[in-house]
């Protein structure tokens, strides 16, 4: 094996190994559980937490450590929005394309949004700044339309607003608008 490819084998089994402080709180989550299995949620955000996302290589990483196979854990990670396949932007903007925040306008809000930022909705800005996706139901059909950033809902979107929001996210932190 050539040089190059092993410490590009050495780099890629360091990607997917928990730090000694994030393996101490797999330990922590496991032993508030009667199983493995049950843990599963929480292990995969610690997992997402230390590396950002949940690429292959750290699904099968989770799947070896939770005694699962990686399709029982791919299901899961694929059932919920919060977790992510691929790297998000700093500011993951996630617009509800349900029924009654699409009737409040948010697909246009949505389209304006990647148009302002110069990418298509599942895209990440080129300084990875912002990421945009449209996500089924955030629950806040009384305040339509929702986007999230991040965990934070701002509700009642507008375009006025939105602008607000971006411009706030653009200076550092995101701010109700």
């Amino acid at each position: 094996m050539s040089q190059h490819h092993s410490s590009t084998a050495q780099a890629y089994s360091k990607e997917v190994q928990f730090s000694e402080k994030t393996m101490t709180e797999f330990k922590n989550i496991l032993a508030k559980y009667d199983s493995k299995r049950s843990a599963l949620l929480p292990v995969l955000h610690l997992t997402q937490d230390e590396f950002g996302h949940l690429s292959d290589e750290a699904i099968v990483y989770v799947a070896k450590l939770m005694d699962l196979s990686p399709a029982q854990v791919l299901e899961v990670v694929s059932f919920y929005h919060m977790f992510h396949r691929h790297p998000v932007g700093q500011h993951h903007l996630q617009f509800c394309v349900t029924l009654s925040c699409w009737m409040n306008g948010s697909h246009q809000l949505m389209k304006s949004t990647c148009s302002r930022l110069g990418i298509r909705a599942g895209e990440t800005t080129a300084d990875g700044k912002f990421s945009v996706v449209g996500v089924e139901c955030l629950g806040s059909c009384g305040s339509a339309p929702v986007v999230q950033v991040n965990e934070t809902y701002y509700e009642n979107l507008t375009p006025e607003k939105l602008n607000r929001l971006i411009a706030s996210c653009k200076d550092g932190e995101p701010r109700q608008p």
